[in-house]
């Protein structure tokens, strides 16, 4: 069985079609369904003009909802991002998180608690080895 060049080029051309049109279907019935604004009954007729002529219908939703389609994802995109960045003002700004803190930071509260009386100087100085390591250094976390 011979194949030519000419019968693989028709095929990988067939086969793009078919992904394409599959991607097509998948982002119109999303948009279909997540359009709060079009009653069930418009996404029934939709629905079924898809499936009764799929070529037919997607090219007849992309002219006639096209433009609405591209607003409604940037919308919901822009939607996303405000979520994320609230999220993230919420974590970094939550009272009572924990925050990071350096070596000095850590250093400057022994040092305090050992002028308040709290740590006594072995303690001071084990807990100073703990948090520089044994060689001076600034200890890193494992990980």
């Amino acid at each position: 069985m011979d194949i030519t060049f000419g019968q693989i080029l028709v095929s990988t051309i067939w086969f793009m079609l078919v992904f394409a049109w599959i991607w097509l279907m998948v982002s119109i019935l999303a948009d279909l369904f997540r359009d709060s604004s079009m009653s069930g009954w418009g996404k029934a007729g939709w629905t079924v003009f898809l499936i009764v002529l799929p070529w037919i219908g997607a090219l007849t939703y992309l002219i006639a909802r096209g433009r609405s389609m591209n607003e409604r994802a940037a919308e919901r995109a822009r939607q996303q991002e405000a979520q994320m960045r609230r999220y993230i003002r919420e974590v970094v700004n939550e009272p009572g998180a924990p925050r990071a803190s350096s070596s000095a930071d850590e250093l400057a509260k022994l040092a305090d608690l050992r002028q308040s009386g709290v740590l006594t100087d072995s303690e001071y100085d084990r807990a100073k080895s703990v948090l520089l390591g044994s060689n001076g250094s600034v200890a890193r976390p494992r990980g």
